[in-house]
């Protein structure tokens, strides 16, 4: 795949993970070098690269992790909201790196789920992906972002909120509205959780 192709689905995204983290073989990939592969322009892929970070079962359990993509994901939702088409990203963050054995090993275990969500989705609502509802997805995901250090510390929060995350993005990039109506209602969910655990 050419580099800064659109993205439209969750394989397409897979395949350039897997190329970033095979040029760093026996090194460390870091978020930069992703970037530099799905491009820096675009809301969905960098929302969905920050979910699936947070899910990856050998990288999200990594104490700290949550918290740096929630970072991400609030400095690349403000400069949706403030009118910003090419997102900026700190030094310190661009260079928080895994090992490419890990980035590789959660790739391909992401694989088969990917190939049958892509088969489901498809573009229909579009009123809930398009035009002021980018904006709404935006504000939520800065809630999101600023709850997941609260998420590290109540089981299972983190990997909805992730998850909630990964919905945003996959709908923006394949403009499936009815995706993100999961995803509001799972970010609700989320929030309960929270709630819940911590008052």
């Amino acid at each position: 795949m050419a580099k800064h192709q659109q993205l439209t689905n969750l394989e397409q995204l897979f395949d350039c993970i897997g190329k970033a983290a095979e040029q760093k073989r026996n090194e460390k990939v870091s978020i930069d070098s992703i970037m530099e592969m799905i491009g820096r322009r675009s809301f969905g892929p960098l929302l969905l690269l920050a979910g699936l970070i947070i899910l990856a079962p050998v990288i999200g359990d990594i104490p700290g992790v949550p918290t740096i993509m929630g970072v991400f994901i609030l400095l690349v939702a403000v400069q949706l909201l403030i009118g910003q088409e090419h997102f900026w990203l700190p030094k310190w963050l661009l260079q928080r790196a895994v090992p490419s054995e890990k980035l590789l090993k959660a790739v391909e275990w992401l694989r088969k789920p990917a190939h049958f969500i892509d088969k489901l989705i498809r573009p229909r609502l579009l009123i809930f992906v398009n035009g002021t509802a980018k904006y709404v997805i935006a504000i939520v995901c800065i809630f999101i972002a600023l709850t997941l250090p609260f998420m590290e510390v109540v089981p299972f929060s983190a990997n909805a909120g992730g998850l909630a995350i990964v919905a945003f993005g996959l709908a923006l990039i394949a403009r499936d509205g009815l995706l993100s109506l999961f995803s509001f209602v799972l970010t609700g969910l989320t929030a309960w959780m929270i709630i819940a655990n911590l008052f």
